[in-house]
């Protein structure tokens, strides 16, 4: 199906800020915008702005969507855990790209709204789980990509054992006053990190609402 005008300029204003693979492109040009965002959004749907929705939560900038998208380095993976669904956009951008998405929200009405988005997406391989996305979802474990929608201060042990041999994890990790886009990789059972760029996320908050 061919993008909207909209979407094909979204695209290709990312590319400009941030290179990208040319798989990533096709993800992101197959996910229309403005099925994520509030009604009244819907006119600036395709601006490299992150925007308000239920719940007093924010829909990601589609430019972060696209460097967390391009940071996992998916080729190749068949599994992924996002732990914070929001609106759902991330995980219909990563369900281009692996054949199992696992997505967590704790905020009940947010997760209700993506899951109705998935369906009229006729998507059903995106499995949704309402729950303290800091918990992981071992019975699906060990997967080969992990990533988090929301800022923390760090990643728990059980959330690394979660994490496949070779595998990333992609998070904002709050340092000091800043918040770092941060890589986490698996290699021999032991975890190596690179600090990719600086950025601003909402929190990872405990427990369901």
């Amino acid at each position: 199906m061919k993008p909207s005008p909209k979407l094909q300029r979204m695209v290709n204003d990312i590319d400009m800020k941030f290179p990208l693979e040319p798989y990533v492109q096709r993800a992101l040009l197959s996910v229309e915008r403005d099925i994520f965002v509030p009604i009244g959004f819907a006119p600036v749907a395709y601006k490299l702005d992150a925007l308000p929705m239920s719940a007093s939560q924010w829909i990601s900038s589609p430019l972060t969507v696209a460097k967390m998208t391009q940071y996992l380095k998916l080729k190749g993976a068949d599994s992924v855990l996002e732990i914070g669904c929001g609106s759902g956009y991330q995980a219909v951008v990563l369900s281009r790209l692996c054949r199992r998405v696992f997505t967590i929200e704790r905020i009940e009405i947010l997760l209700r709204e993506a899951k109705v988005r998935f369906s009229d997406l006729r998507i059903n391989h995106i499995f949704t789980r309402f729950d303290d996305g800091q918990r992981g979802w071992k019975n699906f474990g060990p997967f080969d990509r992990i990533l988090f929608s929301a800022t923390s201060n760090s990643i728990s042990q059980s959330i690394f054992d979660q994490l496949a041999e070779d595998g990333i994890l992609v998070a904002p990790i709050q340092v000091g006053s800043k918040e770092i886009i941060t890589r986490f990789t698996k290699k021999n059972g032991k975890i190596f990190q690179e600090n990719l760029e600086f950025c601003h996320f909402v929190p990872v908050l405990n427990g369901t609402i």
